[in-house]
């Protein structure tokens, strides 16, 4: 399993981009993770390479209980209210870190074997097979292909969500900012 990683990093844009070659998932408000599982540990590592491992329990406890003992997970800390919103205010104050969840969104090493290089939709094929029970503290992000981005994201704005990140379906996981995904923000969204 490769020793260091660097976060794919979506680039804004003002549009969504339309046609089969794009999944679409709803961006939430939280903190970028990275949760590394060796078979020995579980560490929890920031986009600025602090290591939160032991600030979120649930997630960490999730990783531990998961069948497969070697991965890593690229997602999102996040609170989710009573209504589905992520609540960053909450996620920030630290008085609820024993709430907060992953919101996984790839998967990046599977048994030792780097996915990196192989397109999204295989890298989605996979974080379902690591994640098939659904332990608490983890949870999958539902995404959508194709033309339906732009209706997604007007959703996203209806229900007051940050906004959309839309992702090319055959492209490798690479290191830093990539105009193979894009961030589309909701501008009445307070983030």
């Amino acid at each position: 399993m490769p020793s260091t990683f660097e976060f794919c990093l979506p680039t804004a844009a003002k549009t969504v981009p339309e046609g089969p070659d794009w999944f679409h998932e709803i961006k939430y408000d939280g903190y970028r993770l990275r949760l590394e599982h060796n078979g020995r540990g579980v560490r929890l590592i920031t986009r600025n390479a602090y290591n939160w491992t032991n600030r979120f329990p649930l997630i960490m406890q999730a990783a531990l209980r998961n069948r497969e003992q070697q991965f890593v997970i690229d997602g999102e800390a996040v609170i989710l209210g009573v209504d589905v919103v992520s609540d960053f205010d909450a996620l920030h104050s630290r008085q609820h870190d024993d709430e907060v969840q992953l919101y996984a969104f790839d998967v990046l090493t599977v048994g030792g074997e780097d996915l990196r290089q192989l397109p999204l939709e295989t890298r989605k094929t996979n974080l379902a097979r690591v994640l098939r029970g659904r332990p608490d503290g983890i949870f999958i992000a539902p995404f959508e292909s194709g033309a339906i981005g732009p209706d997604l994201f007007r959703a996203a704005c209806d229900l007051r969500l940050e906004g959309i990140v839309s992702k090319r379906r055959d492209r490798p996981y690479v290191a830093g900012r990539t105009h193979e995904w894009r961030k589309i923000k909701n501008h009445s969204h307070p983030a």
